[in-house]
């Protein structure tokens, strides 16, 4: 015979001040936990969200990011016109030929400074890029000394409105437009002219890297494989979204850190709850011993208390998401071991881990339940009835 439910919700209703409070602290450890979960996610997101499957991405041999890359103004001439990479309206291949360097930047946050990636790039080069568009202002002009900001940095850093100048390689560049490019880490980017970036730092031949677009989705590993096979070239290839996938190792020690918080606080709230139901069994060993004489089973008395122990730890998750909510969307920034230079991104709470959020409350529930479960369930009926 199984004890219903309603009988364990009107137990934690009773004790609402305990059941209030062992809840929050389960609340407060599913809260962390998502929080942690959402800016691995959001760095996720930020990384994958622009790249075309179609864009492959060229470096130099052994280059392992565009920073460190070297690629010069012939090689450019000689890979663009490679077979599978497909023509625009105006028959022209679509590759952009770009240059990559970091400036530094100060902020509220980061009075300091902070590392910023500054991007050189042709003009087919933003148009490949289809995901970005200009919020407010208006596109560079090529050869003059003007840059267009993600809307991250300008979020981020007062300094970068529009009508604005930033000073860096030979002069000051003014600021005309913010672009908008969704999810994507190019929020997180400057972009100028590439001619005009590469003379005022003197990278005229030394340029970083090449982006192209192959004809169709199929089209790409046979492109991958006649860039990496060309000796002329001396060149590697990969997917633009291989390429910053390959970033997300700059989420490890989010990860490491969310679970090494996650299990700390995880503990301290699984005996939180244990300690919970084991003063409930204490209060109702009468309670037990009557449910016993009635006939019910020391396996449905186990059920029982374990089912309340897991309502008590639902109740701490769903509260956990709640306090986590807020903080979805929210704008922040993470220092790249790959680029050298701020990402930024948006905290993302996705209904996956709210889920996973709940499940761990759920885990906490089981374990800090399970052992006065097996207490009450063990109970002898004459002693349980004299409420010891």
């Amino acid at each position: 015979m199984t004890i219903p439910i309603s009988y364990n919700l009107r137990n934690l209703v009773a004790r609402r001040t305990t059941t209030v409070m062992t809840a929050l602290g389960i609340g407060l450890t599913v809260a962390v936990l998502l929080a942690l979960l959402a800016m691995v996610e959001g760095l996720r997101t930020a990384l994958e969200a622009g790249a075309d499957p179609r864009n492959v991405l060229v470096l130099r041999k052994g280059s392992t990011a565009e920073l460190n890359s070297f690629l010069t103004r012939q090689g450019f001439q000689d890979l663009k016109y490679t077979p599978g990479i497909a023509r625009g309206a105006d028959g022209e291949p679509l590759a952009s030929l770009e240059v990559v360097t970091v400036i530094v930047l100060e902020g509220p946050e980061n009075p300091g400074g902070m590392n910023v990636t500054l991007r050189g790039l042709l003009p087919v080069g933003f148009r490949m890029r289809e995901g970005i568009r200009i919020a407010q202002g208006k596109m560079f002009e090529t050869g003059k000394r003007e840059i267009v900001v993600g809307k991250g940095i300008a979020a981020r850093y007062p300094g970068t409105r529009v009508g604005g100048t930033l000073r860096f390689g030979r002069g000051e560049w003014t600021i005309v437009g913010i672009m908008d490019a969704g999810r994507s880490a190019s929020n997180s980017e400057i972009f100028a002219d590439l001619n005009q970036l590469s003379a005022d730092y003197d990278r005229g031949d030394a340029l970083s890297s090449a982006l192209v677009r192959a004809v169709d989705d199929a089209a790409v590993p046979p492109l991958i494989q006649t860039l990496e096979n060309d000796r002329r070239l001396n060149m590697s290839a990969q997917t633009e979204l291989a390429y910053y996938q390959g970033q997300m190792v700059s989420a490890a020690p989010i990860r490491v850190l969310g679970v090494v918080v996650a299990l700390i606080m995880a503990v301290g709230s699984s005996f939180a709850a244990m300690n919970t139901m084991y003063a409930a069994v204490s209060r109702r060993a009468a309670e037990i011993g009557t449910l016993r004489v009635l006939g019910f089973s020391r396996a449905g008395i186990l059920a029982s208390f374990l089912i309340e122990s897991l309502l008590l730890s639902l109740m701490g998750g769903l509260v956990g998401c709640l306090l986590a909510l807020p903080l979805n969307n929210l704008t922040t920034g993470i220092g790249s071991f790959v680029t050298f230079s701020e990402i930024t991104f948006n905290l993302r709470i996705t209904p996956a881990a709210m889920a996973a959020g709940i499940a761990f409350a759920l885990l906490m529930g089981a374990l800090g339940g399970l052992l006065p479960a097996g207490s009450a369930a063990r109970k002898q009926i004459l002693t349980a009835l004299r409420g010891v």
